[in-house]
C-alpha cells in the first residue's frame, strides 16, 4: 500500500506564480488548516512571512486593523519588495479614521439606488455577450465574453470614453497577473504608471464640471471636508479600475468551468430547484479569485496560538478559508443551494470590498443570460490560467454551445422563491 505524501509548507514556494496557477494547492490548505493553522514561510532574506489558513483565523486577521495593519501593502508581493507606494493614499491599503471616512463616502456611488442606472445597460451588455457567443456554436468566454463586462461597467462608473478603454484594459491586464509564467517587472510598474497616468489627464478634462459618475464623487471629494489629495484620487482610481475589472473577470470564466465540471448544478440551476442569489455567492466562494490579503503586524500579538512580532508580514488565505470544512459542509462539493454561505470572496471588516453589490449584479445577470441561452456547453481546449501569487484565474476557456430549444426559464432570484 502507498502512503500520500504529508504536503509540506517547506516544500512550497508561495512566492511563486507558477506554484499557485499549476499546482493544486489544496492538500496543502487542508493540513495546514489542522496542524499548522499559523504557519512561516521562510524567505531568503530570511525575514519570511506567517500563513494563515482557517476561516476563523483569516476572518480574525481581516475585522482586526488595529492590529493587522494594511498601510505597508495588502498583497505578498508589495509587502516582501518594502511595502506599497500608495500606502496611507489608497483606500485598500489605509486604515484608521480617514479610512472609513473615504469609505462610507465612496459606498454611496455602490448603493442600489446609485447603480440602479448602470444595471440595466450591464444586464443588456452580458445578455448580449452571451447571446452571440451561443450563437456562434464556439467561444474563448474568458476572452471574448467574460474580458469586456466588468472592463466596461467600472469603465461606465469613471466616465472613461469608449475609446480609451482597450488601452486601459492593456494597461490593467499587466499589473496583477500574468497570462506567462515570466513575469516582467518593469512592464508591470510601467503599466501601473501608465494608468495614474490616464486618470490625471481625465480628472484635468472634466475642468472643474465634475459629473454625477464615480469619478466625479472622487473629484467632489478632493473639495469637501474629506480633503482627497491628488494623489489620494488617482490611488483610488487605480485601485477602482483593477478592483472591479480583475476579479469579476476571474470569477466568471471559473463560473463557467464549474458549471461544466458539475453538470448537476447546472441543471438544478436550469429547472429552478436553486435561486440566482444563493447560486451566485457559492461561485464566488468556489472562485475565489483573490488568494490573499496581506497585512503587517502593528504590535507583539497573538493568532491562533502562535506569537507574532511587530512588523512582521501577515498573509491570510482566503483560497484556504474559503476551503474550510470546519466552516461549509462538504466544502469540496459545488452546491448553488447552499446556506448559509460564510465566503470571504469580499473580506470582512473595514476592507469589505466597496464593489461587492455591482459584483452580484454582474454575477446574477451572467447566470441569467447562459439559462436563457444555453442548454449547456463543455470545455473544448485547455483552460489556461493567469500567473500571480494575488489573484487566481483564466486567461483561456475555449467553450462549445449547446442553444437553448423552446421555452426558455428564468430560475428564481431569491431562495425564498426557489422550489
Amino acid at each position: 500500500m502507498t502512503r500520500t505524501a504529508v504536503p509540506k509548507l517547506a516544500d512550497t514556494d508561495l512566492t511563486d506564480p507558477v506554484v499557485h496557477a499549476e499546482r493544486d494547492l489544496r492538500p496543502l490548505w487542508r493540513h495546514l488548516r489542522r496542524h499548522r493553522p499559523v504557519a512561516h514561510h521562510a524567505t531568503p532574506d530570511g525575514r519570511g512571512f506567517w500563513v494563515v489558513t482557517p476561516h476563523q483565523l483569516v476572518e480574525e486577521v481581516c475585522v482586526s486593523a488595529e492590529r493587522f495593519t494594511s498601510v505597508r501593502g495588502n498583497t505578498l508581493g508589495t509587502l516582501l519588495a518594502g511595502g506599497d507606494p500608495a500606502g496611507g493614499g489608497m483606500l485598500a491599503v489605509s486604515d484608521g479614521p480617514r479610512h472609513r471616512s473615504v469609505h462610507r463616502e465612496l459606498m454611496r456611488a455602490f448603493t442600489a439606488q446609485a447603480l440602479a442606472p448602470y444595471r440595466e445597460r450591464i444586464v443588456a451588455r452580458i445578455d448580449g455577450l452571451v447571446r452571440a457567443a451561443v450563437a456562434r456554436g464556439e467561444a474563448d468566454f474568458a476572452r471574448e465574453v467574460a474580458r469586456p463586462i466588468p472592463m466596461a461597467a467600472v469603465c461606465d462608473m469613471l466616465g472613461v470614453p469608449e475609446g480609451d478603454r482597450e488601452a486601459l484594459y492593456a494597461d490593467a491586464s499587466h499589473t496583477l497577473a500574468s497570462e506567462t509564467p515570466v513575469t516582467d517587472d518593469v512592464s508591470t510598474r510601467l503599466a501601473r504608471q501608465e494608468i495614474l497616468l490616464y486618470f490625471a489627464r481625465l480628472v484635468r478634462s472634466l475642468r472643474g464640471e465634475p459629473g454625477d459618475d464615480l469619478l466625479g464623487l472622487l473629484v467632489r471629494m478632493t473639495e469637501s471636508e474629506i480633503g482627497l489629495t491628488e494623489d489620494e484620487l488617482l490611488y483610488n482610481c487605480y485601485s477602482l479600475l483593477l478592483g472591479g475589472e480583475e476579479t469579476t473577470r476571474y470569477t466568471m470564466s471559473g463560473t463557467v468551468q464549474a458549471l461544466a465540471d458539475h453538470p448537476d448544478q447546472w441543471r438544478r440551476l436550469v429547472r429552478g430547484e436553486v435561486a440566482l442569489d444563493t447560486a451566485v455567492e457559492e461561485l464566488l466562494r468556489w472562485t475565489t479569485a483573490p488568494m490573499h490579503v496581506g497585512r503587517t503586524a502593528v504590535r507583539d500579538t497573538e493568532l491562533g496560538g502562535v506569537r507574532i512580532a511587530e512588523g512582521d508580514i501577515v498573509t491570510a488565505w482566503i483560497s484556504a478559508a474559503n476551503d474550510d470544512e470546519t466552516t461549509f459542509d462538504e466544502p469540496r462539493r459545488l452546491d448553488l443551494g447552499r446556506t448559509p454561505n460564510r465566503h470571504l470572496a469580499f473580506l470582512r471588516g473595514p476592507h469589505t470590498c466597496p464593489g461587492a453589490r455591482l459584483v452580484r449584479i454582474e454575477m446574477t445577470a451572467l447566470l441569467t443570460a447562459l439559462v436563457t441561452h444555453a442548454d449547456g456547453w463543455e470545455i473544448t481546449g485547455r483552460a489556461v490560467p493567469v500567473y500571480s501569487t494575488f489573484m487566481q484565474g483564466l486567461s483561456s476557456l475555449p467553450v462549445r454551445f449547446v442553444p437553448r430549444v423552446g421555452p426558455r426559464p428564468r430560475p428564481p432570484k431569491h431562495a425564498d422563491d426557489a422550489e
